[in-house]
């Protein structure tokens, strides 16, 4: 039935899909071909997304630098920065653009119907009408310039935001397994190339060449609208008619990605990347093998859910066929990062392979896995594997997010692939007809063996790529660089020079001037709503025990969990602690092995894990108090199984599996040494702030740079000492847990938490009746001098950190540090950081939750310049006059994110969370209350009174190409 619309678009389609709430609705602009996919809900949060089909025939990144250029400055808002300048001036949930291998986009969301409006407004004029200065693409794309800057005797270097950016992109690991295996799976198509940048290939890129791309790639028949909430589609529809496709004629180019050529037999590639071995280490077992299939559109949503279904069956668990192998496998220490399926680009690809294995064990790992698809297909799957497999993708699909991106947003993202590449997106969001076809499908025992012989076994476009490691690959690749630049310094005349000298000024006097901000929308502190209500539970009292319950529209899933208080622990203890939170979930039960267990909990549950939180009080930073929570989501059908599968975890645990804890502890001492180059400011920071308060150390010896040193030297003990000591820590641990008192917790919806409530109290009436024994959880900081610090591991940026003892969330001056960290960040830090300096982002932050300041830079291209800059702040805040317009930019960035919506049932976790640690809704009033009231004086006083120079402490996370620099500035060098 045809939705109401604008009459410049045609309706299409539309679909209800009862078990998420939602209608789809598809229009398309009669004359340009536009098209508008309109997500219907009762939600007001509404989302907007436009996104081009941005296909790159190179790896110079033009997709990704004009994602940053078109931000900068449009028709109707011609100010050079409208994008950061609408953050401060806004209430959004969220905003950001992405660039992915095949599209761009630029979303945004919020709850107010005029902040909406505004961002529409700046985002439709940004895309479709950006001006792409010259000086904007070499800010944010790459350029020349001197060394010293006006020297023309100094050696030429490049800089640019996404050069630096795609520097430290391209340090992980993860990033190189991934664009090398692209470049041989896709020998031809767009995938064949880094659509965010080679940083070698950068530099090619032209001025020309973006203006050309932007031309055909950013007009509306090459763009798709999406939007989701309460708003109307014809609204929507009305705004983009007037804004912008009346402007334009239809494109006659169709800008699509087409069909990959096939190889006839497989490919075996071997690779290098670098890698700086710690002092005294080695290289040996630092490879990576990645075996990559190439299979069919990834529109096709019957394939699509299938491949689905035998990724979960490979690899969702410890006891899936391939997962096994390769947790288990004496070829490698780990799984690659790399396994499962990948439909984010037009052909589907399926992964496998291992992590810190040796080249030589290439033939070996293809063997087993070949083997093991073998096995599959002559024996078959027992039928409750495959049944828990679709169960868990059923549950996926149920589930109501929100809780990380806008649930909107969340939506949109699913339907975007399919958007992309001309599918059924109508289809690609209900995927229930589709799940019931293969519950019928997955009757026939040969259907799997089928799927793996088509897909895998028969099919030879199959790439298997080592990737190895080189201590001496930086230096060369630097060594080039500087070549070059000296090449092509050696070519230029005195006016080429003098030309890059005056484009230097040039830029630097742009990035200098105050543009007029009354030219773009703004909501005001009179636009902030009152306080959301905040979900209400009930709580019960057992026995010195509690049961709370939230009433949720959770679409029938339950979600419970055991908290229980930390108790008063030994260091040693405390040090086990996440080990604890890791282990619970992944070993045996009782008489079952962690195979059977695995098996178990996907059968029964859609997740089960468990946590710790440790929190500072709202009074004092220095005063602590901790939980460990067991955590687990189920179809409604399963809630009391969950429970009893709860239950048994935290009666039946069992710590002497060893071989299983060697491979936990392995894999996450991979995991973290992965984190360097896309968390290496929040691990800086932690580090910076690590003698503040008990909180904050926990943080940095438990989750941070010092928990990357930790779990290597678990790793060695382990190996030569034996588990013992892990064990005898890991049990005293699980009993002082034990001992303590309980406090469960339900979320669901209304008429199902009766059932619930049931469930519980019989399945822990054993607890519930006896009295618990209690103590206070403590934690002391080490009592040393704070040291500046050079943490140096394979990084080609920096991350640095500057940090100020502060004060905890209740303190009055709390608020005030808080809109400072905007107010800096704003005026002075996002300029002389990412716009002069290079780097990725910048900014500071007051952390109520550990008491501290921090200044912060990511993936950037200097170091000493940078902690100038963070001293600089502050002398800028005591010189400048700080306007009232300022110190609301900042407020309404801090109450955008407190008043920002989760999940249904996320919301009633947070707010369960929050009270059990002492932040009560009246708690948070008076911080958003007081938030509202800072002013300029508050901001200079509290800056005087914490931010003092004596206790600063600063941290630098670096690669061995900063280790130089580092030592002449005074910082002590500790190796990651």
């Amino acid at each position: 039935m045809s939705s109401a619309h604008h009459p410049s678009f045609e309706w299409k389609q539309s679909k209800t899909i009862e078990s998420l709430n939602i209608t789809i609705e598809e229009y398309q602009h009669r004359k340009t071909g536009a098209q508008h996919i309109h997500i219907s809900a009762d939600n007001k949060e509404n989302v907007f997304l436009v996104a081009l089909r941005t296909v790159p025939e190179d790896s110079s990144g033009v997709a990704h630098i004009l994602e940053h250029t078109a931000l900068c400055g449009s028709q109707k808002y011609p100010v050079r920065d409208p994008f950061f300048m609408m953050i401060r001036r806004s209430l959004n949930t969220f905003m950001n653009a992405f660039t992915s291998s095949d599209w761009t986009a630029y979303p945004f969301a919020s709850q107010n119907r005029k902040d909406f409006d505004n961002l529409m407004d700046v985002y439709l004029d940004a895309v479709f009408f950006s001006r792409l200065d010259p000086l904007d693409f070499a800010q944010e794309g790459h350029r020349l310039d001197f060394e010293e800057p006006g020297n023309t005797d100094s050696p030429l270097v490049y800089k640019g935001v996404v050069y630096n950016e795609m520097k430290g992109a391209m340090s992980s690991i993860n990033s190189q397994l991934w664009h090398t295996l692209g470049k041989y799976l896709y020998p031809s198509s767009t995938y064949h190339h880094n659509s965010g940048g080679d940083p070698q290939a950068i530099p090619d890129l032209s001025y020309e060449q973006l203006q050309a791309f932007y031309k055909t790639h950013y007009h509306p028949s090459n763009a798709i609208f999406m939007t989701f909430g309460d708003i109307a589609a014809q609204t929507h529809q009305e705004t983009f008619e007037q804004n912008v496709l009346q402007h334009f004629e239809p494109l006659a180019e169709q800008i699509t990605v087409e069909p990959e050529k096939r190889y006839f037999a497989p490919v075996r590639v071997e690779e290098a990347y670098p890698y700086q071995p710690e002092e005294g280490g080695d290289n040996d077992n630092k490879s990576h093998i990645a075996m990559g299939w190439l299979l069919g559109p990834s529109i096709d949503l019957k394939s699509n859910l299938e491949l689905h279904l035998l990724s979960s069956l490979l690899f969702d668990n410890s006891a899936s066929p391939l997962q096994h192998l390769l947790e288990t496998s004496d070829l490698g220490e780990s799984p690659s990062p790399l396994c499962g399926m990948d439909d984010s680009q037009y052909e589907m690809t399926f992964l496998c392979g291992l992590a810190d294995t040796s080249p030589e064990h290439v033939h070996a790992l293809e063997q087993a896995v070949i083997e093991t698809l073998e096995n599959i297909v002559k024996n078959g799957l027992p039928q409750e594997q495959v049944e828990a497999s679709l169960h868990q993708l059923e549950l996926r699909q149920r589930e109501i997010g929100g809780d990380h991106y806008p649930y909107g947003l969340s939506l949109i993202l699913n339907a975007l692939s399919a958007a992309t590449h001309r599918g059924d997106v109508l289809n690609a969001l209900d995927i229930q007809p589709s799940l019931e076809a293969l519950r019928e499908d997955i009757k026939d025992p040969k259907f799997i063996p089928q799927l793996i012989k088509r897909c895998l076994l028969d099919n030879p476009h199959r790439v298997t790529l080592t990737l190895r490691p080189d201590e001496d690959y930086q230096g060369r690749e630097i060594q080039a660089e500087v070549a070059r630049l000296a090449a092509i310094k050696q070519s230029l005349n005195d006016d080429e020079k003098q030309a890059i000298v005056e484009q230097a000024k040039a830029l630097d006097a742009r990035q200098q001037q105050e543009d007029d901000k009354d030219i773009l929308p703004e909501v005001t502190l009179a636009d902030i709503p009152a306080a959301q209500q905040l979900p209400e539970g009930e709580t019960i009292a057992i026995g010195g025990h509690q049961i709370t319950q939230y009433k949720a529209g959770t679409n029938g899933i339950s979600y419970q969990q055991v908290i229980t208080p930390l108790p008063a622990l030994s260091i040693e203890q405390v040090h086990t602690l996440p080990w604890y939170s890791l282990f619970l979930t992944e070993v045996g039960l009782g008489k079952n092995d962690y195979l059977a267990v695995q098996q178990r909990q996907s059968q029964l549950v859609g997740s089960i894990h468990s946590f710790y939180n440790v929190y500072n009080s709202i009074d004092d930073a220095q005063a602590i108090n901790g939980y460990a929570t067991l955590s687990a989501k189920a179809l409604n059908s399963k809630q009391s199984d969950m429970s009893q599968l709860m239950r048994e975890t935290l009666s039946d645990v069992r710590f002497d599996e060893h071989p299983r804890l060697m491979e936990l502890v392995t894999q996450s001492r991979i995991g973290r040494e992965q984190s360097l180059t896309g968390s290496g400011h929040v691990l800086a920071m932690q580090a910076a702030s690590a003698l503040h308060s008990p909180n904050a150390q926990m943080v940095h010896q438990l989750m941070g740079l010092a928990a990357i040193q930790s779990t290597k030297k678990l790793e060695k003990q382990l190996k030569t000492q034996g588990f013992d000591a892990l064990q005898n820590h890991l049990e005293s641990l699980h009993e002082l847990l034990l001992s303590n008192p309980k406090h469960f917790l339900a979320v669901g919806e209304e008429e199902q938490l009766a059932t619930t409530m049931a469930s519980l109290k019989d399945c822990w009436k054993d607890v519930l009746n006896k009295a618990p024994q209690s103590s206070s959880f403590n934690f002391a900081v080490p009592n040393t001098t704070p040291a500046n610090q050079a943490w140096v591991g394979n990084s080609q940026v920096h991350f640095c950190a500057k940090a100020y003892p502060t004060v905890a969330m209740n303190h009055p001056d709390s608020p005030a540090l808080a809109v400072l960290g905007g107010v800096l960040r704003n005026g002075f830090l996002h300029r002389t950081i990412r716009e002069q300096g290079g780097a990725y982002g910048g900014g500071a932050s007051q952390d109520s939750s550990v008491g501290s300041f921090r200044f912060y830079s990511y993936r950037d291209p200097r170091m000493g310049d940078t902690f100038t800059d963070f001293d600089r702040s502050l002398e800028w805040l005591h010189e400048t006059s700080i306007s009232q317009e300022s110190i609301q930019e900042s407020i309404l960035g801090i109450v955008g994110s407190l008043d920002k919506p989760g999940s249904p049932a996320g919301e009633a976790r947070q707010e369960f969370h929050s009270r059990l640690s002492g932040r009560t809704p009246e708690a948070r009033a008076t911080y958003r209350e007081r938030i509202i009231a800072v002013n300029a004086g508050d901001l200079k006083r509290v800056a005087n009174e914490y931010l003092q120079p004596e206790k600063a402490t600063n941290v630098v996370v670096t690669g061995n190409h900063g280790r130089d620099e580092a030592e002449k500035a005074g910082f002590e060098i500790v190796e990651i």
